[in-house]
């Protein structure tokens, strides 16, 4: 598919309330400023407050930072805790790529744990407040990922920095599948969605404690990648256009590593809804977090 949509395309977004997590850099401040430009009070929800503070104060508009650890439980709780008000957007943004093994503050597998678990366990929490959507991003790395439900936290198997990041990508796209199914059996008016930058420049690559990969990495970032703002636009797309629920949004061109945002396709992993309702319980068991008993429905 191919498209011509551009930032020009974004509607304005004045009176609207966004979240962005991880936009003290690439991706996520892309996004944020897009999205400050054309009006919305934008909430950026970063690990280091003094760089989100800098961050912010470079941007246009009515922009904050706010303190959010996704790799710490007690952290998303605090920050959904003292949320006051509407919430229009979230974007599930923040994420760590191909990094050597750890833990979360709550023991899960780090890629896993910050990609994933924290995003689901902010979701739910903040779904009370949501008014429009949920956008998370994914990557084309889903597809080389494949979730071992019964060693989420990879305690049997050999660590695979790149397998591991896969799956937490993986797990990105079943979570919004599953969000979907709920909001609309729940009549909620809220959509569940998913982006992805194709190749884009950030500070994500070359942090696999390889030399050769990570050189490798980042002079695919010199050489091949395009901008974090152009990389951004899937997300933008996903966060502004009238879309269907369930969209997966990615770059049209040469094989979705860059161009103008349009709908994309996804594995058939990432469309498996039985693996998306089984990972959400086991996400829900292991976060604390499920699905709120009740939201606000369609009038």
């Amino acid at each position: 598919m191919t498209s011509s949509w551009t930032p020009a395309d974004i509607p304005d977004q004045t009176g609207r309330t966004v979240v962005v997590t991880g936009a003290t850099s690439g991706l996520g401040l892309a996004t944020a400023r897009a999205l400050a430009e054309r009006g919305a009070r934008v909430v950026l929800a970063v690990r280091d407050p003094a760089r989100g503070e800098s961050a912010a104060a470079g941007l246009p508009g009515d922009v904050e930072a706010r303190s959010l650890d996704l790799a710490d439980l007690a952290s998303v709780r605090a920050f959904a805790d003292a949320w006051d008000g509407p919430l229009d957007v979230l974007v599930n943004n923040a994420g760590i790529m191909m990094v050597p093994q750890g833990r979360t503050a709550d023991g899960f597998e780090l890629q896993f744990g910050t990609n994933h678990l924290g995003h689901f366990a902010l979701t739910n929490l903040l779904l009370p407040h949501l008014t429009d959507r949920v956008v998370t991003v994914a990557s084309t790395a889903h597809r080389m990922g494949g979730l071992d439900l019964a060693d989420l936290d990879w305690q049997t198997r050999r660590y695979s920095a790149e397998r591991a990041y896969g799956a937490s990508k993986l797990a990105n796209l079943l979570f919004t599948l599953e969000l979907q199914r709920r909001l609309t059996a729940a009549g909620s008016p809220v959509r569940a969605l998913a982006a992805h930058p194709g190749w884009a420049a950030t500070n994500l690559q070359g942090r696999t404690g390889n030399r050769l990969k990570d050189a490798f990495a980042l002079l695919g970032n010199r050489v091949v990648a395009q901008s974090a703002e152009q990389g951004a636009l899937p997300t933008l797309f996903a966060a502004t256009a009238d879309l269907p629920g369930g969209s997966y949004a990615g770059p049209g061109q040469l094989m979705e590593t860059r161009g103008a945002p349009t709908l994309v396709g996804r594995s058939n992993a990432a469309s498996d809804v039985a693996t998306a309702a089984r990972l959400w319980t086991a996400s829900a068991e292991l976060t604390g977090v499920d699905f709120p008993a009740t939201l606000p429905t369609r009038a």
